[in-house]
């Protein structure tokens, strides 16, 4: 007999009795958050950060052990969302364990519920806990069901189809979109553009109108030869010559030569960064020499500061992150490779770290860094000069970096 929905909730409802202690727990890679709460939603004892690992795992079960024994608990029902991969291992382990039941709860719903406790959007892992603890007594949860033996293959092999035809379907997106903006009328040519071999064999070779135009016929039906052995060849090429003639196609960025701007060299000059990350941040940037200041540039990757309040949560600023967040990838890579490779970033970087007056994070320090990077590209493209070690910092940075030393 199915059981209908009302049913269902009022059931859940039940089940957290007077004698269940509620644990709710955000799931991190690294470290997560429980928060301890009874049927009220009154919370007991303090909140405990654990490592993800089975020393972090046994730290939890024994302040639940702890907390039951002292307040007559029975029972423990640990709620936590399914997001990520990061969750089943705790979830596994918490389902050997005696007298502790392990559900799931909605991730949207979390994001709903929080703000009725303080009005507030603001996330933290702390915070997120207790929202996830009081779900759970609501009876807003629903069972855990971790498959096991064959079915625990099958659901891993499904996953994983699943995963591959998304990154196959991204590559296709990623294909198609270049040819529209650089061919647009490939399609006319090859009916199949991404599963015919003649059509593949073309797309590795000669996509674009210029290098087609270049082969000519004779050039184009070699290369069609190459992968399908029919008389169709000619016919195709001919037809690709014809329609690579009239296309609409835009004609620039055929050919990502980095070496053909002006600055190639004299950013290239600066220790710890190569010819890839380069060229990644140009094609993101365009021409650095159009910034009238660095500042310009940091925006544009989405450095620039904002307020991080809501209500009386106060915590200072925050980077915008509006902007190009392939920029903001790109120059990430950057500073890991010359924080441990040019002296003078190396040198910035641990004094960031370290200073007296308010030490920054590490990925602060990181960002602190990508900046300067951004200032050093923009000084070095406006004046055309190779890097100079002794010019990176200003009289007042070198005090501090002196000082500190």
């Amino acid at each position: 007999m199915k059981v209908k929905y009302e049913d269902r909730q009022k059931q859940k409802v039940i089940a957290i009795t007077t004698d269940t202690l509620v644990v709710g727990v955000d799931i991190a890679k690294n470290y997560q958050w429980a928060r301890f709460v009874d049927f009220r939603g009154i919370e007991h004892d303090r909140a405990l950060k654990f490592k993800n690992s089975k020393g972090g795992f046994e730290t939890i079960l024994a302040r639940i052990r702890e907390i039951c024994k002292k307040e007559n608990f029975a029972k423990a029902v640990v709620g936590m969302e399914p997001t990520g991969h990061y969750w089943k291992a705790f979830a596994n382990w918490l389902e050997k364990q005696d007298g502790i039941k392990a559900v799931l709860v909605n991730p949207y719903a979390t994001k709903q519920a929080k703000e009725l406790d303080d009005n507030s959007q603001t996330k933290s892992d702390k915070k997120d806990a207790l929202t996830i603890a009081k779900l759970v007594k609501d009876g807003r949860y629903f069972e855990l069901y971790l498959p096991h033996d064959v079915y625990a293959e099958l659901r891993g092999l499904s996953t994983t189809r699943t995963g591959l035809n998304k990154r196959k379907n991204a590559l296709k997106n990623t294909i198609t979109a270049v040819m529209d903006e650089y061919f647009p009328e490939y399609g006319e040519v090859f009916k199949c553009p991404l599963s015919g071999k003649a059509s593949r064999h073309i797309l590795k070779t000669c996509p674009f109108p210029k290098f087609i135009l270049e082969l000519g016929e004779d050039g184009v039906t070699d290369e069609i030869k190459k992968a399908v052995k029919k008389t169709v060849g000619r016919k195709k090429a001919a037809q690709l010559i014809e329609t690579a003639k009239e296309s609409i196609g835009v004609d620039y960025g055929e050919e990502a030569a980095l070496q053909k701007t002006d600055y190639a060299g004299f950013l290239l000059s600066i220790k710890g960064i190569g010819v890839v990350t380069l060229a990644a941040c140009l094609g993101e940037l365009g021409n650095p020499a159009r910034f009238e200041n660095p500042r310009q540039m940091s925006r544009m990757a989405g450095y620039n500061l904002v307020e991080d309040s809501s209500g009386k949560n106060k915590s200072g600023t925050k980077i915008s992150k509006r902007g190009r967040k392939n920029l903001r990838s790109v120059l990430y890579q950057m500073a890991l490779i010359m924080v441990a490779t040019n002296d003078e970033m190396k040198q910035l970087y641990h004094y960031l770290k370290t200073r007296e007056e308010a030490p920054l994070r590490k990925m602060q320090a990181l960002i602190v860094v990508s900046k300067k990077i951004l200032a050093l590209i923009h000084a070095l493209a406006k004046k055309k000069e190779n890097y100079d070690p002794g010019k990176v910092f200003g009289p007042v940075r070198r005090e501090q970096l002196k000082a500190a030393a």
